[in-house]
C-alpha cells in the first residue's frame, strides 16, 4: 500500500485580531492579508509534496488555524488535546470530525491541559515541553497512551517562550535548531544542537519534510545556517500570522494517509 504525506489546515478565521496571546503585545492584524499569507503557506506545503486538507473558517474561534495545538497525530492514533488556554478548548472537538476516517481518536481529560506546539516527535521519540500551555498531567496522560505503542516520552522545561517547538524543532538527521535559552537543552541529549542566529531568537521554528525545511521568511540568518547543513531551505512571509503567536508547524497537522 502507498502512502502519502498529508497536512490538515484550516482557513484563518476573521475573528483571529482577538487571539489569545501570552508572551507578545496586541499589535493590529491585517487579515486579508493574513488570509493570503496562509493560502500561500498552503501552496508551500503542496510544493513539498503534501496533499493539503484544508478546513473551513471557524469564525468564533480567533485562534482556530492554528490546529497543530488541539491534535497531535501518530502513526497508530490521534490525540484531541486539552488545551491551557481555557479560550481554546472547543478547538479540540471541531477537527474530531476531520480526523477520525484517518485515525482512531483519545482525548486528554481534566485536570490536564496538552497543546500539540509542546510536543516535538523525532521517530520514537517525543519530547514535551513543561510549559505555561501544558502541564505535567498532560504529559502523565501521553505517555500512558503513547508508551505502549513503543514511542519514549522525554519531557522538557521550557521558559520565555510559548511553546517548546518556539524554542526548537528537528532538521532531521539527529540535528535540533534550537534557541538554548528557551529550555532545558540537556534535554536533547543525543542530538546535535543547531543553534538559532542570536540575532532571531524566534527562529527555531521550522517544518521539515524531506530534504526541504519551510521556515518564515522574517529570520534570514538563521536560514543561512541550516542551509549549510545541506538542507533546501524555503520561507513563506507569515509575518501578520506571528502577530497571533504562529510559528511555521501551528498551522498544519501532518501525518500519513493511505
Amino acid at each position: 500500500m502507498l502512502y502519502m504525506l498529508t497536512a490538515l489546515t484550516r482557513a484563518v478565521s476573521r475573528s483571529l485580531a482577538s487571539c489569545e496571546l501570552t508572551w507578545l503585545n496586541r499589535e493590529p492584524i491585517n487579515i486579508e492579508l493574513a488570509i493570503i499569507q496562509h493560502t500561500l503557506y498552503e501552496e508551500a506545503l503542496a510544493a513539498m509534496g503534501l496533499r493539503v486538507i484544508s478546513l473551513p473558517e471557524q469564525p468564533d474561534l480567533p485562534d482556530a488555524v492554528f490546529v497543530e495545538d488541539p491534535l497531535f497525530v501518530v502513526d497508530e492514533l490521534a490525540i484531541l488535546t486539552r488545551m491551557g488556554a481555557e479560550s481554546r478548548r472547543a478547538e479540540s472537538e471541531s477537527l474530531a470530525a476531520a480526523i477520525a476516517p484517518h485515525r482512531p481518536i483519545r482525548q486528554i481529560a481534566p485536570p490536564a491541559t496538552l497543546e500539540g506546539g509542546d510536543i516535538m516527535r523525532i521517530g520514537r521519540d517525543i519530547f514535551v515541553g513543561l510549559s505555561t500551555r501544558t502541564n505535567a498531567e498532560g504529559i502523565l496522560q501521553l505517555r500512558h497512551e503513547l508508551e505502549p505503542l513503543g514511542y519514549r516520552i522525554l519531557p522538557v522545561e521550557v521558559h520565555g517562550c510559548l511553546h517548546l517547538k518556539s524554542a526548537c524543532c528537528s532538521i532531521g538527521d539527529g540535528l535540533v535548531l534550537a534557541n538554548r535559552a528557551w529550555l532545558d537543552a540537556e534535554a536533547l541529549e543525543g542530538y546535535t544542537i543547531v543553534d538559532v542566529d542570536p540575532r532571531e531568537p524566534s527562529a527555531a521554528n521550522v517544518l521539515r519534510i524531506g530534504n526541504a525545511v519551510l521556515m518564515p521568511a522574517a529570520f534570514p540568518h538563521t536560514r543561512s545556517d541550516v542551509a549549510r547543513e545541506g538542507l533546501d531551505v524555503r520561507t513563506v512571509d507569515i509575518s501578520e500570522l506571528m502577530k497571533a503567536e504562529a510559528a511555521i508547524t501551528c498551522s498544519s497537522v501532518i501525518f500519513e494517509t493511505a
